[in-house]
């Protein structure tokens, strides 16, 4: 049965199955927002989080995209058209949140051609491109939110091709947001300091030493949780912060100020 059609705005997530993603999908439902979310790998959790959004009340559905293939995006935005149709009796999404990514903990001096490539595809070329595939589906008024690091503020030796990526991330929000501003698209740039996440294989949540080492430098004392971000993106997207563009918003705790 063709479901009935919803005027809930529609947030699209990439890498939502699980993190911040997984996280913030949770809280925008707590917004009165639909949520599409997308899984590289892991349907079967990407299918629980839609379990958990319908569960409270809201419309869900996974797509699988890896970022790192712009090949694969005119497919992708096939298959977004086909669902909006069909579950949502709509043409256009409302918000975009470029989330998925990876990350790599090695100095400089010892990062390959290869690792940097595919931290330049993931976390640049990939979003450059499926956001410009995904504007012209964009309401306008809507918003683009692009999840970024602290590290583009605070160096921590072994992140640096890393942050390198994400500090192209940033520049690419501001100009966005100059050349998408006359439709009312606002988009902004989420930093997020240090988080108890699978990041780097959940070093930070399950290494106690570095754990403490994270708490003593952040202002509000301990490192960050993943509900210490889904709310701000859930902030963002909403009207709450109609007004806010062409930002970067850390959310750090105050690490290292």
């Amino acid at each position: 049965m063709t479901p009935a059609p919803s005027s809930a705005p529609i947030a699209l997530i990439t890498g939502g199955s699980r993190g911040l993603g997984r996280n913030a999908a949770l809280h925008l439902v707590q917004k009165q927002m639909d949520v599409i979310l997308t899984y590289r790998s892991s349907q079967d959790e990407a299918l629980a989080v839609v379990q958990q959004i319908e569960a409270q009340g809201g419309r869900a559905a996974a797509l699988q995209l890896d970022v790192s293939q712009t090949a694969t995006f005119p497919a992708f935005v096939a298959s977004l058209q086909a669902l909006l149709a069909r579950h949502w009796q709509r043409a256009r999404i409302d918000h975009l949140v470029n989330n998925g990514g990876t990350g790599l903990h090695l100095p400089l001096a010892q990062t390959t051609e290869a690792q940097f490539d595919a931290l330049l595809n993931v976390h640049l070329k990939g979003p450059f491109f499926l956001t410009q595939a995904l504007a012209p589906m964009i309401q306008d008024g809507g918003s683009i939110l692009n999840i970024s690091s602290g590290l583009t503020r605070f160096a921590v030796p072994g992140y640096g091709a890393y942050a390198t990526m994400k500090g192209g991330l940033e520049v690419l929000s501001r100009y966005l947001a100059k050349e998408l501003g006359s439709r009312g698209i606002r988009v902004n740039t989420l930093a997020p300091g240090a988080i108890e996440t699978d990041f780097n294989g959940g070093a930070l949540r399950s290494n106690a030493e570095l754990n403490r080492f994270v708490a003593s430098v952040t202002a509000l004392g301990r490192a960050g949780l993943p509900d210490d971000i889904g709310p701000v993106v859930a902030s963002l997207l909403s009207e709450d912060s109609h007004w806010i563009t062409a930002q970067r918003i850390e959310a750090s705790g105050g690490m290292f100020v």
